[in-house]
């Protein structure tokens, strides 16, 4: 039992626990059985944080299944290791080495140093943008729908906007709310910094704080003790590319849609700015929409594709190739063109396993929406090929947003869903790990010889 597979065989178990209450007649609304199908794709969906579902949460579920679904998509935030870790050190007892190598695999850490440290870092951070979301949150649902519904409303969506799972419990998702510079607000901040890793949030904390202490009157009689404090090429990278990404998803959904009467034709141009603003973050793996995304043109689904497919940053809870695996890749082929043999970000050698490691995630991932696409293309022959290559990346990218076919697919085509968001979640080189087992080390060299690229 490696830490891969104890990694994947956990995600699973989590899952199965969550189909049989998503199963229970007190989880549907109606108070019958659930259809194993349902509660199984809902249960993955919640749990790869997602947030594809083949029915409406917010009328099939009773208040016990959407507390459920919320559950699981905490769960599936945090991580299967980082919620087993927490639950360990809260009934007072320590873990040891092999749990520390988990955590390292399970959050992409370089080291096992302060494990514990970190684990109490994530949940307090979690905790306060969670709360925070709620309390922003209440003054736009309470005022509508009273403080009982307001509340468990601004929880629940305070908790899929942190954990980037997309599941509301309203029937239109957010349309509703297209206008709501609150609401936008509110969801945007807390995808972007749930997406964006726990890393780098804990590093801008510390930054600004020691910014902070500096230019205080206790400067004179601290300086001597402080040491700088540089920012990590993890951080870099995250942030510089995520914003790239924001601003350039916002200007080409402006002006692609710009006179789609569907989308954004009959808005007003600061709700179309606002509109085009929420479609550029909610594709980095959060899956609410304030638009119709099957009206969208061709164009515009490409590009939400695209973004989808790169998704958000490692150590966060959203999934795709990730902002740093795209850096990477990017370097190469800069470092090509300009004749380069190092790959070089921010005056940083890139080292050559980071790099096999890139390439490696940028091919298992292709090949998965490939394989996934190939299989749904022939269980639902009657489906548009761009429906289905939406539906594909959104589930491997862990999304969640729809071209409003989910529903309408067929058993099969529903299963290799699951399936496509159980790797997205899990990572593809970790599942292939647990399937293969650990790569054995070996000091064998073979001669090196140039081959015909390109």
């Amino acid at each position: 039992m490696t830490v891969s597979r104890t990694i994947c065989l956990g995600f699973l178990a989590v899952i199965i626990v969550g189909t049989i209450l998503l199963m229970m007649p007190f989880s549907t609304s109606d108070g019958a059985w659930n259809n194993p199908i349902v509660a199984l794709f809902t249960s993955t969906s919640a749990v790869c944080v997602t947030g594809l579902s083949v029915v409406d949460p917010g009328s099939y579920f009773s208040f016990w299944g959407q507390f459920f679904i919320a559950l699981l998509a905490q769960i599936g935030g945090l991580g299967y290791m980082t919620t087993t870790t927490f639950l360990i050190m809260l009934i007072g007892r320590k873990f040891d080495l092999r749990q520390k190598v988990a955590i390292q695999q399970a959050l992409d850490r370089p080291g096992m140093q302060g494990s514990a440290q970190i684990i109490r870092s994530i949940i307090a951070t979690t905790l306060i943008f969670e709360i925070t979301g709620i309390f922003l949150l209440l003054f736009a649902f309470v005022p509508k729908y009273g403080w009982n519904q307001g509340l468990w409303l601004a929880i629940f969506h305070s908790i899929n906007a942190w954990n980037n799972a997309g599941f509301s419990l309203f029937k239109d998702n957010l349309i509703g709310y297209q206008s709501s510079f609150l609401v936008v607000f509110t969801i945007t901040v807390l995808i972007i910094f749930g997406g964006i890793g726990y890393q780098v949030i804990l590093e801008s904390y510390f930054w600004l704080r020691d910014r902070a202490l500096r230019g205080s009157l206790l400067e004179h009689r601290l300086l001597k003790k402080q040491t700088n404090l540089f920012l990590s090429l993890d951080f870099k990278v995250a942030t510089s590319t995520t914003l790239i990404l924001l601003v350039l998803g916002t200007v080409a959904f402006f002006f692609v849609e710009l006179r789609n009467p569907e989308t954004f034709g009959n808005l007003s141009l600061p709700d179309k700015l606002l509109v085009a603003w929420f479609q550029s973050v909610t594709p980095r793996t959060a899956g609410f929409n304030t638009i119709d995304i099957g009206k969208m043109t061709n164009a515009g689904l490409f590009i939400m594709i695209a973004l989808m497919f790169i998704g958000a940053s490692p150590g966060g809870t959203g999934g795709g190739l990730k902002t740093t695996t795209l850096r990477v890749l990017t370097s190469c082929t800069q470092a090509i063109l300009q004749g380069k043999e190092e790959v070089l970000l921010y005056d940083r050698k890139i080292a050559i396993n980071v790099i096999l490691k890139a390439v490696g995630v940028f091919i298992g991932s292709v090949t998965t929406v490939i394989a996934s696409t190939i299989l749904i293309a022939l269980t639902d022959p009657k489906l548009e090929f761009i429906q289905i290559f939406f539906e594909v990346v959104s589930a491997f990218a862990t999304v969640g947003l729809s071209t409003g076919i989910t529903g309408s697919v067929s058993a099969a085509g529903k299963l290799i869903l699951i399936v496509t968001m159980y790797i997205g979640r899990v990572g593809i080189l970790l599942l292939m790990s647990a399937m293969l087992g650990d790569p054995k080390p070996t000091r064998i060299h073979y001669p090196e010889e140039n081959l015909l690229v390109g």
